[in-house]
């Protein structure tokens, strides 16, 4: 099983940034995906970043410009930095963790990011 822990959600004014750490723990040498979801008030939780164990990385066209993931393998954390924040970018953001040759996802519990003036 896996373990994750997200942290880094805060109140921001619109334009600035914030970074979201993503710790994971457990058996963590059998990820092979790492993604960032969010879920809006009254929305579906949707894609918007993740990263492969080789480092290929995959945008939501909503996100692609202004987010960006990375990993560190050594600490078992998944980053996403978040600049030119705005309004509709309020939303709790999840992390998820995949096995390889698995179907099986694993979800750490979010981080509300509230983005207003």
């Amino acid at each position: 099983q896996v373990q994750l822990v997200e942290s880094g959600g805060a109140l921001v004014q619109p334009g600035g940034s914030l970074k979201l750490d993503c710790a994971a723990s457990g058996s963590t040498r059998q990820i092979i995906l790492m993604s960032w979801y969010r879920q809006a008030p009254g929305k579906q939780r949707d894609m918007i970043a993740e990263i492969t164990i080789m480092g290929a990385t995959y945008y939501a066209d909503s996100v692609k410009g202004r987010f960006t993931i990375s990993r560190d393998l050594a600490s078992n954390t998944v980053f996403l930095q978040m600049n030119s924040l705005k309004p509709e970018d309020t939303a709790v953001y999840y992390c998820k963790a995949r096995h390889v040759g698995s179907t099986v996802d694993y979800w750490g519990k979010g981080t509300l990011v509230s983005v207003s003036s």
